[in-house]
């Protein structure tokens, strides 16, 4: 247990165990909020109380609940909530578009994290060495690079460092506040939520406006439930309970101390807490732990990315696994380059924290949203509870969401849509290839041939048979596919054995070896086997054929050919299909899509691809 604690304190609390180096800030930025004292109490109280409410309620209270057989995420969340009005198709439909376009917002929160977080940290220059305020940019660029240049190499190593380093980064939190809270401990009378009514109904408009920066405190906290699977519900709230909210609170409270003798400091007050002789310390290890912040961000959007890709909104691309022993630790070389892109253009585009923390906000905002309405459905439609009970807990979080992401809207122009540029393009690149692989079944089920059929028209005049076994992969089961018709047109012969192997992908994280294959005879030794994979599973076609020896087929390695049956792209244009420009995108996907053979695991040198062509 307390190992797990210590890796859910690295991987887990990243991303909000870094807030307290921008979010006190951003608060008081742009002179919006003048640092009195009432104010400042007023917004350490609206600080205490939102992480409470969101994070220690919602998330390790309420949230960690929803598990979909021990995972979690929203991907997770959307998989328990469609699943649970399958009797309605209709909402069903408008739960997966929901779903899908947080799923695509979260892309946009993968970008900004690391931008904000890691030159949020080099920042601290600013204060120690304002001389030296023109190499902040140098030197985030420099971080951000080796960060992604060494994603390659996988997690393990440096996963390995994520708990210890952030062990000591919060205690350096606590070290940092407690001697200011001990200098000033009027400050704890913050804790009174009547602060945080006072601050708000003097102000109104302004904390309403100030609510925006005031999130920044819970960024991170979707994260709680994205790596349930990864650690279990019991080490992330110890962890939560006992080190991280603790750490948090003394490190808020003693800015806020010093800033109430000291009001001047606002222009960075976490780097003013630290006395002179531990400035270059703070600074190294603010950037250390901001890098352990981005690392976990880049980590779960890779596992969001291979999720996607197996639940079919997503087009099959290259995914390298770099640990013999652990599945989790993949490595997407699309996803990590294009992060790196957009991650360095949003640094060069927008140059300081501040200006990023109009970005920041509004993809958070946004899940955090989703995520509420998602658990509605599910606590309501999947474990049956009273509808009174189950408006009056969601319905509150919702409205304190729909409250933070209004007023997260409002910095729309000022950088918050660059966020949702992101998520607005993944959204309709998921879309797009949903539908695209829809219509296509569709059509493909149009013109189809049954299988049996076709086999047994086939063996009344049997072809000649060769050696070893064929396996022909088919997106529809029961379904003659384009390869084997290719092959016997074109080399007139059948092998030994044939599998006709459709792989399928649930709406579930994991699916057992005992559920793994079903098989059909079909007599003259073929078989039609359906391969069953939850989205957390590794589709590994060879390893799960394997599994078919207990049926009485057995697999020689040397003596094996895969066929890919490809799809042809067709227009859909006047058929209810998509506009012209999606069908050329989706063309363009569905030839640019990595071969199967990456995706599925499949040995390349024993490849051989039939019916390739792609038109529009």
């Amino acid at each position: 247990m307390a190992g797990l604690t210590l890796g859910a304190l690295g991987v887990v609390y990243g991303d909000i165990g870094t807030s307290p180096l921008y979010a006190l800030k951003e608060v008081f930025h742009g002179g919006h909020v003048a640092p009195t004292p009432d104010n400042i109490l007023g917004v350490l109280s609206l600080l205490f109380w939102t992480m409470t409410i969101i994070v220690s309620v919602k998330y390790v209270l309420l949230i960690l609940r929803a598990d979909n057989n021990g995972e979690g995420g929203l991907i997770a969340m959307l998989a328990l909530a469609t699943n649970a009005v399958n009797d309605q198709p209709k909402l069903r439909r408008t739960l997966m578009l929901v779903g899908l376009f947080g799923t695509a917002i979260f892309y946009g929160d993968a970008v900004i994290t690391p931008a904000m977080t890691v030159l949020g940290a080099v920042e601290g220059i600013d204060v120690y060495a304002p001389q030296l305020h023109d190499l902040i940019l140098p030197l985030t660029l420099i971080v951000l690079v080796g960060l992604f240049a060494v994603q390659r190499l996988g997690t393990g190593g440096i996963g390995k460092a994520f708990g210890p380093v952030m062990l000591a980064w919060f205690g350096s939190l606590v070290l940092l506040g407690l001697p200011h809270i001990l200098d000033n401990p009027h400050v704890l009378v913050a804790i009174n939520p009547a602060y945080a009514l006072a601050f708000c109904l003097e102000h109104r408009w302004v904390a309403f406006v100030a609510l925006g920066a005031v999130v920044l405190v819970v960024t991170g906290g979707e994260a709680l439930y994205a790596d349930l699977g990864h650690f279990g519900k019991k080490p992330i709230r110890m962890a939560w309970f006992n080190i991280v909210m603790p750490a948090l609170v003394i490190n808020y409270f003693g800015q806020g101390a010093m800033l109430l003798d000291h009001p001047e400091g606002i222009q960075n007050p976490f780097f003013m807490l630290a006395p002179a002789w531990a400035e270059i310390p703070l600074f190294l290890l603010a950037t250390a732990a901001a890098v352990v912040a981005s690392q976990a961000l880049i980590t779960a959007a890779f596992s969001v990315t291979k999720q996607a890709v197996q639940m079919g909104i997503l087009p099959r691309m290259r995914i390298l696994h770099t640990s013999e022993r652990d599945t989790g630790q993949i490595y997407v070389p699309f996803v990590n380059w294009g992060l790196f892109v957009f991650i360095i253009l949003a640094v060069v585009l927008f140059g300081s924290s501040s200006k990023l923390a109009g970005a920041y906000g509004i993809a958070v905002t946004i899940d955090m949203t989703i995520t509420t309405v998602m658990t509605f459905f599910v606590i309501r439609y999947g474990w049956k509870y009273p509808l009174a009970l189950c408006l009056a807990a969601t319905g509150f979080f919702f409205v304190i969401d729909l409250t933070f992401l209004a007023s997260n809207m409002l910095k729309l122009v000022a950088g918050g849509w660059f966020p949702l540029m992101i998520g607005i393009g993944m959204f309709t690149l998921m879309l797009t290839w949903k539908q695209g692989r829809r219509l296509l079944s569709s059509k493909l089920r149009e013109d189809a041939i049954d299988l049996k059929s076709f086999l047994d028209a086939v063996f009344l005049s049997p072809p000649v048979r060769v050696e070893g076994t064929a396996v022909f992969l088919s997106a529809e089961a029961g379904v003659t596919p384009n390869a084997l018709l290719h092959n016997l047109k074109h080399n007139k012969v059948l092998h030994e054995q044939n599998l006709f192997v459709t792989v399928k992908h649930h709406e579930v994280p994991w699916v057992g070896f005992d559920k793994r294959v079903q098989v059909e005879a079909l007599g003259n030794q073929c078989w039609a086997v359906s391969l069953h994979f939850g989205f957390k599973n590794e589709p590994d076609v060879p390893d799960a054929l394997r599994l078919l020896e207990q049926n009485g087929v057995v697999l020689e390695d040397m003596e094996t050919s895969y066929f890919l049956s490809r799809d042809i792209v067709i227009p859909t244009i006047g058929n209810g299909g998509m506009a012209m420009w999606r069908e050329k995108l989706f063309a363009s996907m569905h030839r640019n899509a990595a071969a199967a053979a990456d995706f599925l695991h499949l040995p390349t040198n024993r490849i051989v691809e039939l019916g390739s062509k792609v038109e529009i």
